[in-house]
């Protein structure tokens, strides 16, 4: 049955007196039973830490850590029914993919026959029963994730712990794995948390995203709600890609007369009740109009396949334009842009804080 997780006020320090380092600064996250968290940010946000932690490889320095509602500080990871995937896979080399799978029911004692009725569960639902005689030397990256996997899925823990299990595979390696790991997901029901820098594995598999910098929580929410409503612009920078563009200037007037100016234009739009802000706009979100009085020159164009990517050079400085595959648009042309006012995202110019409208 999967269970909650309950993480209250957790902080982890490193060394003593001045030498002090600050991991973890006061994270609370409630994970509900059967949620998939993603904890996302770049290398030495804590999110491996935190992840840690949660195993019971790390004890923290303050606060309290419940899964399904029991307190766990202190508690032995052995103790806490919790299996973890880590990124080296972590196989045993002499063993058959079998008995990698059964390893840890053997560890536990479960009798022959349930074992051997265990393993072949997994593998059926890992799709590697044809590899069940075979050692992990014999195997690919991505069949090695997969008995990785399957060893911690044969135990049907109450949490599931992933430290960045796709790093080590290709790219076209890890669009299957992501899929495999979401479709075991809504399989087992597993409470699950991931650790990742990757925004786009973040994105596609989380029910929910926490996303950290320097052992502070930013911003938890769904995908959709981080994506569209950063709570500051390190959260609207870190996510989507290419990354959200920001404009710095200052508002004259409020309401639906408000006008937004900045170096080299200005805008109609209905801003926050500041002075100065920052105006961020998603690719997307900003089109090319031969009439609009902001205007720029293209610097560079790339093309994806089914969207191309215009780098325009404008007085605030690089905005990037998402547009159709077949642009015509050329390197050093000139071009005027414009925005739509229902996807604005202002944010304070100085803590660089998400602002209301109205």
């Amino acid at each position: 049955m999967a269970a909650s997780l309950h993480i209250a006020g957790i902080r982890k320090a490193f060394g003593k007196g001045d030498k002090t380092v600050e991991v973890l600064k006061r994270i609370d996250i409630d994970v509900a039973p059967g949620e998939f968290l993603i904890l996302v940010g770049p290398s030495g946000c804590g999110k491996s830490t935190l992840l840690n932690i949660i195993a019971g490889l790390e004890d923290p320095t303050e606060g309290d850590l419940r899964i399904g509602g029991k307190s766990v500080v202190g508690v032995a990871p052995a103790q806490r029914d919790i299996a973890m995937v880590f990124q080296s896979y972590a196989l045993y080399p002499t063993m058959s993919v079998a008995d990698n799978i059964g390893f840890a029911l053997e560890m536990r004692k479960v009798p022959k026959e349930a074992r051997a009725k265990r393993i072949q569960e997994v593998a059926a639902m890992l799709q590697i029963s044809h590899l069940l005689d075979r050692r992990p030397a014999q195997l690919s990256g991505g069949q090695r994730q997969r008995v990785a996997m399957g060893r911690a899925l044969a135990r049907d823990p109450q949490l599931f712990l992933f430290d960045e299990p796709l790093s080590n595979l290709d790219a076209k390696l890890r669009v299957e794995m992501r899929a495999e790991i979401k479709r075991l997901h809504q399989i087992s029901g597993i409470t699950s948390v991931y650790v990742t820098h990757d925004q786009i594995e973040a994105m596609t598999l989380g029910s929910r995203i926490a996303v950290m910098k320097d052992g502070v929580l930013q911003q938890i929410g769904t995908p959709d709600e981080i994506y569209r409503t950063p709570a500051n612009t390190y959260v609207a920078g870190f996510i989507g890609s290419p990354t959200m563009n920001f404009i710095p200037g200052r508002i004259e007037g409020q309401g639906d007369t408000g006008r937004f100016v900045f170096e080299g234009g200005s805008l109609d739009l209905p801003g926050p009740a500041v002075a100065e802000a920052i105006l961020g706009q998603r690719p997307e979100h900003i089109h090319f109009s031969d009439d609009a009085a902001w205007r720029g020159e293209v610097s560079l164009v790339e093309p994806t396949g089914a969207d191309t990517y215009v780098v325009v050079k404008t007085g605030v400085g690089a905005i990037t334009v998402r547009t159709a595959a077949n642009t015509q648009l050329k390197v050093g042309q000139s071009v005027g842009l414009s925005v739509s006012a229902k996807h604005n995202n202002w944010f304070d110019k100085a803590s660089g804080v998400r602002l209301t409208v109205g």
